[in-house]
């Protein structure tokens, strides 16, 4: 038997294959959620940057009343929703007590943060999930490939190498598939991870700048 894939794969057992099906299958929906993550970032952050600025520029033009009055939310980007959250917390509460609407700014725009950092973490429990699992579902392959093919030298009669060469080399092939699949999910997991907590922390920010804002504005009609 040579040692290619074809004849490989024309010689593994069931079960081998379902494990290369299993670990296939794994590697399809890692690299489905890893395009479809990229591009949702892609697309929240460009959306997300356009309503800094708009929403900067209004705060700089008009009073804080007017920009809260209105609808400057844009539902496509995550710093839209916690923004609009904080406003319209700010918008409710009123102006008679300067403290209580400080704090109800600053819990809508907590709770709304929480939600959107949520939302942006869909799909990375999958590839956490992939990248510690798959190694492991390859060495059962594995393992269970060098039992038959320790079986078949026991059959066989013969304990050459040439009898179990050929069948631990399927086995094996499952634990290369297995670190194949595992390698890049766990590089997507951790590209990902860290562009959320640098969103995170961006979201912050804007949200402690809406906090002081509204503080800034409130305070000459302290009493």
């Amino acid at each position: 038997m040579q040692f290619t894939l074809t004849d490989l794969w024309a010689h593994m057992g069931w079960f081998a294959r379902g494990i290369v099906l299993v670990l296939i299958l794994m590697s399809i929906a890692s690299v489905l959620v890893t395009c479809e993550r990229i591009v949702v970032f892609v697309r929240a952050e460009r959306a997300s940057r356009i309503f800094a600025d708009r929403i900067a520029t209004l705060l700089a033009a008009k009073t804080l009343d007017h920009v809260a009055s209105g609808d400057p939310a844009d539902e496509n980007c995550y710093l839209g929703r916690v923004i609009t959250a904080g406003l319209k917390a700010y918008r409710m509460a009123g102006t008679h007590d300067h403290d209580l609407t400080v704090e109800s700014v600053a819990r809508a725009l907590e709770r709304q943060a929480l939600r959107e950092v949520q939302t942006l973490r869909r799909g990375q429990g999958m590839l956490a999930t992939v990248g510690s699992v798959a190694p492991f579902v390859g060495l059962l392959g594995t393992v269970v490939g060098i039992v038959n093919a320790f079986r078949m030298m026991a059959s066989s009669g013969s304990a050459g190498l040439g009898t179990v060469s050929g069948g631990i080399a399927e086995a094996l092939v499952t634990t290369a598939i297995g670190l194949l699949v595992a390698v890049p999910a766990v590089v997507a997991y951790n590209f990902l991870q860290s562009w959320v907590e640098a969103r995170a922390v961006d979201i912050s920010e804007s949200s402690n700048e809406l906090v002081d804002h509204v503080a800034r504005h409130l305070s000459p009609k302290r009493k």
